[in-house]
């Protein structure tokens, strides 16, 4: 017998291997020592021309996302994703992200599928300015259900010993500048699913009206990049703390920058939060508490600066193009998170 005869085509893999080198070497910077192939990816941590160099790294996955992905066969979306989930998460240390990794179970290998997915995610490496410098394709026929895979991937960044940010400055009266997010991002989509599909028994095709598209178009929505407006902030010297909302909602993301003897409160009201949102609390009656753990609520990542600065950092965001909103301030407290 042959490996073929279990299920594991290897003249695909290589197929798609070749498809993909392009894409691949498009993300490739001077920091890239290796060729796509070898055992493992090989980078130049001189290029980044810092004195004292701190690596930082993420790994991810996109969740059931891919579950939305599968139904449409729509998976550029989601390539996009893996990549920004993972460097917004080491951009909230004040990391560039270097250089970036996947890995792909899957039941059987598609080349186009294969294609569009690593696609997705050159094209969000080569905006963030990082490298896609290997990765790992599994095909595991019966482990995972015909035509379903996972995807993780991992990014290492890097930023000054003097320039890491890990919100110990965080003080007393600063406030919280609240960067929208594009929908869900990759969190919560276990009981989107729940609410939409099984319990109102919407299909992707569906445009309710109060939505403004379909529901395929809303919980396909990238995940977006930070990068911009984190970069002009940190370039005039305004952060103090960040944090990246994902799993875990507002609740517990802050709370993994905050000192011990701050709290944050969030106003409600302070920005507007896409219809998705409005629709999976009211469809599915989701609690408040419940629904900032579990969903972005419209704000996908949050930066601290002193009260004297906040009117300086919205007016350098807005000047740029970027939306941004003051949400919320430091109070005396316990490390804990009020929503008011």
């Amino acid at each position: 017998m042959k490996y073929k005869d279990a299920g594991v085509d290897i003249d695909a893999a290589n197929a798609a291997l070749e498809r993909i080198k392009a894409l691949v070497r498009s993300t490739y910077n001077k920091g890239v020592l290796s060729e796509l192939g070898l055992f493992a990816g090989a980078y130049s941590l001189a290029s980044a021309g810092l004195k004292d160099p701190v690596l930082l790294s993420s790994i991810d996955g996109v969740g059931t996302k891919l579950k939305i992905a599968f139904a449409s066969r729509k998976f550029k979306s989601v390539g996009k994703d893996i990549v920004s989930h993972c460097c917004n998460d080491v951009l909230v240390h004040g990391a560039q992200p270097i250089f970036f990794l996947d890995y792909i179970g899957i039941d059987k290998i598609e080349v186009t599928v294969m294609e569009e997915l690593i696609s997705g995610m050159a094209e969000e490496c080569i905006d963030w300015g990082c490298a896609l410098i290997g990765g790992e394709t599994a095909e595991m026929p019966s482990f995972y259900k015909k035509g379903e895979f996972d995807v993780v991937g991992c990014v290492v960044g890097v930023v000054e010993r003097g320039a890491f940010i890990d919100g110990s400055n965080i003080r007393v009266g600063d406030m919280l500048i609240g960067l929208p997010s594009t929908g869900l991002h990759t969190n919560g989509f276990s009981l989107a699913r729940k609410i939409l599909f099984e319990k109102e028994g919407y299909s992707l095709p569906d445009a309710p009206s109060e939505l403004g598209c379909t529901v395929e178009e809303a919980l396909l929505a990238p995940h977006r990049s930070y990068l911009n407006p984190v970069r002009l902030l940190l370039a005039k010297g305004l952060v103090t703390g960040m944090a990246h909302i994902t799993g875990g909602g507002f609740f517990d993301n802050i709370t993994r920058i905050l000192p011990k003897n701050v709290d944050v409160h969030i106003h409600k009201g302070t920005w507007p939060v896409p219809p998705i949102f409005d629709i999976l609390t009211r469809l599915g009656e989701v609690e408040e508490d419940e629904a900032f753990r579990t969903f972005n609520m419209g704000i996908g990542f949050i930066v601290f600066v002193r009260e004297k600065d906040v009117g300086l950092a919205l007016e350098e965001l807005r000047a740029n193009q970027e939306k941004a909103f003051p949400i919320g301030e430091v109070r005396s407290g316990r490390k804990s998170v009020h929503i008011v």
